[in-house]
Formats: C-alpha cells, structure tokens, sequence
C-alpha cells in the first residue's frame, strides 16, 4: 500500500508535463484556479492517474477535488478500499 507522501510525489509527477510553467508544485495548488487545468487537461489526467496506479476513478468524486492534495487524499481512499 502506497502512502499519501508517496501518491502525492507520484501525482505531481503527472501533473508536472501538463503545467510547464509551475516551478513548484504544492498539495494546496488548485487544479483549475493556480495550475490552469482545463477539463480536457483534467481527464486527460484521471486516465493517467488510473494507468500509474490501476485504480477506477469515479467521475462523482471530482466535485470534492480542488487541490492537488485533495486529489492525492481521493487516490490514497480509493486504494485503501481495493
């Protein structure tokens, strides 16, 4: 089982490429309003989210994300139920 420090590293690993201009990415970041993540952008990176860690993300659980840490935390939950 991964921990929260561990997805979240592996998470702004993903994200990095699609913000080229981000110097630092942090947990409080917001997906949409700091790293200017269209839904495009954004379903783009739920796919590879799924790939790297072959989970399942429901779509209902977006509206609860806005950070990249609230990602993170999402990730941790639905790996800790599998």
């Amino acid at each position: 089982m991964k921990s929260y420090e561990e997805i979240l590293a592996e998470l702004i690993n993903l994200i990095r490429p699609m913000v080229p201009n981000a110097n630092e990415l942090s947990p409080d970041m917001e997906l949409v309003d700091n790293l200017g993540l269209d839904s495009m952008k954004v379903m783009n990176l739920l796919q590879e989210i799924e790939d790297q860690f072959d989970v399942s993300i429901p779509l209902n659980v977006l509206p609860d994300v806005r950070t990249v840490g609230d990602l993170a935390h999402k990730i941790h939950q639905i790996l800790e139920r599998e």
